[in-house]
């Protein structure tokens, strides 16, 4: 199985880097780890290979009884955030802290995190519906418009777009560039928007259809 490169991260806001040719290109701070290795998951003993990270250390009043032992066992602290990455475990060891030096610039990453919850969203804001006329009376302005059929099929169908809960997700934005490394600060800044409010958490790893 092929190696790949992953952090989990949180997601600290957007800004804007200047290139020496004067060009202006936007990017999101990413809080990369530090995450370390809690876990091996191995073909004989689980019939597939993965390695299992941590990421920010948990209070010992929020640690659940299962989670500590299981800490324990490992030899390391427990976390409040649990991962597993498919991949070949021949480089990693339980205990080995990954941090955000683990990428370089030029890299094409993957970026996975869950999306602003909005609640229950109408058609407009949900899924981009044109307003109705707003003169002469009319009272239909937000109004999503007829979603009924004929005598046949008599029925409303399956995915039909109408209001409801909007958002709270999980989004994959692929094929990111890696503009700057800040391996100091544990910074990542990939160029673009990703999904997920302020502090989100989000899964950075190797693109899987990108190139360098």
């Amino acid at each position: 199985m092929s190696e790949l490169k992953f952090l989990l991260a949180r997601k600290k806001g957007m800004t804007q880097i200047f290139r020496e040719d004067g060009s202006v290109i936007p990017v999101t701070v990413l809080e990369a780890g530090p995450c370390t290795v809690t876990g091996l998951r191995n073909d004989d003993l689980d019939g597939y290979q993965a390695v299992q990270v941590g990421f920010i250390p948990a209070r010992e009043k929020h640690v659940h009884k299962p989670q500590k032992v299981a800490a324990e066992k490992a030899g390391v602290k427990p976390f409040r955030v649990l991962k597993e990455f498919r991949t070949g475990v021949e480089a990693y060891e339980v205990g080995q802290e990954l941090k955000a030096d683990l990428f370089e610039i030029g890299d094409i990453v993957d970026v996975v995190g869950t999306s602003k919850g909005r609640g229950f969203a109408g058609t407009i804001k949900r899924h981009g519906f044109s307003r109705g006329n707003e003169t002469h009376g009319c009272m239909n302005v937000r109004r999503p418009g007829a979603i009924g059929q004929c005598a046949y099929p008599g029925r409303v169908f399956k995915g039909t777009r109408m209001s409801g809960h909007y958002g709270a997700k999980k989004i994959t934005v692929k094929n990111l560039v890696v503009e700057a490394v800040d391996s100091d600060r544990g910074l990542v800044l990939v160029r673009g928007g990703v999904p997920g409010p302020p502090n989100g958490l989000l899964q950075i790893k190797t693109a899987i259809t990108g190139t360098k």
